[in-house]
């Protein structure tokens, strides 16, 4: 079990260092607020990151300004693929979706570290297929699942990566990175706090019942799960608060304090 002021806190980056990975410039630790971009669509992008205790979204951005998630980093990657692959520039953005540390490795510096064989060109190696395999499986996942069923993977996806079972985030903002009407998400959230699953307040979003969101979620969450434990050395469990109380679960709709039932996010 790792601070996230460690570098081994990220799963990719802790097989990068035991493989011999920058040994003589150790990684820098950084702080992120929500909502930083870390890169935009064409710039020129002098590190690679390595989150944490956040997650990072990835996504394309369309001339209507609108937004589309392809992808999430959180700490079992990297940020910052396509350097390895001949380019010094990122066709999508990074964004920053909560307040975090993450840790960054100068361009040219992953660069000479790839293009030695070995274990680290390996597992680099490796992380591309599992993020491949990701984007592949969100783009089959929103052509096909039920919004209920994209909002699970949606949430079970950043909780892997968060202390918290506390996502702060409005429906808006995940009606836009899903590509749906907000009044789908409310309808999809409101469905699963019913089902007592989560509770959903003006901005965020708590889960109560992970396990009951993995058994209402399609099959990609799982998919790509298995993907990164197959590929990936396995990972030191992050230090996670309990799973929230829900007052014995008694009362079906008993909700805790901090996230009242009825009250529908911003």
């Amino acid at each position: 079990m790792f601070s996230p002021t460690d570098p081994r806190s990220n799963r990719l980056l802790a097989a990068l260092i035991e493989a011999g990975c920058c040994h003589t410039t150790p990684p820098e630790l950084v702080n992120w607020r929500a909502g930083q971009s870390l890169c935009a669509p064409g710039s020129t992008q002098s590190h690679v990151y390595f989150p944490s205790n956040t997650v990072v979204s990835l996504q394309f951005i369309l001339s209507s300004g609108a937004a589309s998630e392809f992808a999430v980093v959180g700490n079992q990657g990297m940020v910052g693929v396509c350097l390895l692959l001949g380019g010094s520039s990122m066709p999508s953005c990074a964004v920053v979706q909560g307040a975090g540390h993450g840790f960054q490795i100068g361009a040219q510096t992953i660069r000479d570290e790839f293009e030695r064989p070995g274990p680290v060109r390996h597992f680099l190696l490796r992380y591309m297929q599992a993020l491949l395999t990701q984007t592949a499986q969100s783009a089959a996942c929103n052509r096909y699942h039920l919004i209920e069923q994209q909002l699970c993977r949606f949430l079970l996806e950043r909780l892997d990566h968060l202390p918290s079972h506390r996502l702060v985030m409005t429906q808006e903002q995940i009606a836009s990175l899903l590509g749906v009407r907000r009044e789908s998400v409310t309808h999809a959230a409101a469905r699963l706090q019913e089902a007592g699953l989560i509770c959903h307040g003006r901005g965020h979003i708590v889960v109560l019942d992970r396990k009951g969101l993995e058994q209402r979620s399609c099959e990609c969450y799982a998919a790509v799960k298995r993907e990164y434990d197959r590929l990936l050395p396995q990972p030191c469990t992050p230090p996670r608060e309990p799973e929230p109380a829900v007052r014995q679960r008694t009362e079906r709709h008993s909700l805790p304090d901090e996230c009242p039932a009825g009250v529908s996010a911003a």
